[in-house]
């Protein structure tokens, strides 16, 4: 639902504008974490990680890099689609490249987590806290999400 007096015009720019802010939250993550992980195979201790490590490194980094494309791609569509594409149509295609791209980075702060505590702690003690992590983007990412979604439908 809209504002009230709200036009579809009026709807789909402020839908927009509060997507691009929402990027503006996530990117910065995302590239934190992609700077962090472009520096990891050039640090001393690289040459001491385990096979296992090397998996996750490289699963955390393709994330990482798959995440900043998909965050980033809704400023690109909304950029070429300038006073030329349908903005609903943007506003649509953008909420599902954003959830993916969140998704993404999701998996890639976990896969982080992993490497790192599998670094400084036995395999066990990395799984478990890396498991804590995941839990946490899982309920506060998308449990809640849908939570607040379905109560507010139900009103």
């Amino acid at each position: 639902m809209g504002e009230p007096e709200e036009t579809p015009k009026q709807r789909h720019d402020r839908e927009l504008i509060e997507l691009l802010n929402e990027l503006r939250v996530a990117l910065p993550g995302v590239q934190v974490l992609f700077a962090f992980l472009l520096a990891v195979p050039f640090s001393k201790g690289w040459p001491n990680v385990t096979d296992f490590q090397k998996d996750v490194f490289v699963a955390a980094f393709l994330g990482a890099g798959v995440s900043s494309a998909f965050l980033i791609a809704p400023s690109s569509i909304h950029r070429l689609g300038w006073r030329v594409a349908d903005k609903e149509q943007i506003v649509r295609v953008s909420t599902v490249l954003t959830i993916i791209g969140l998704t993404t980075l999701a998996m890639a702060i976990t896969a982080s987590v992993l490497l790192v505590t599998d670094y400084i702690f036995d395999r066990t003690t990395a799984i478990v806290l890396t498991a804590c992590i995941g839990t946490l983007f899982l309920t506060t990412w998308y449990a809640l999400a849908l939570y607040v979604r379905s109560a507010r439908r139900a009103r």
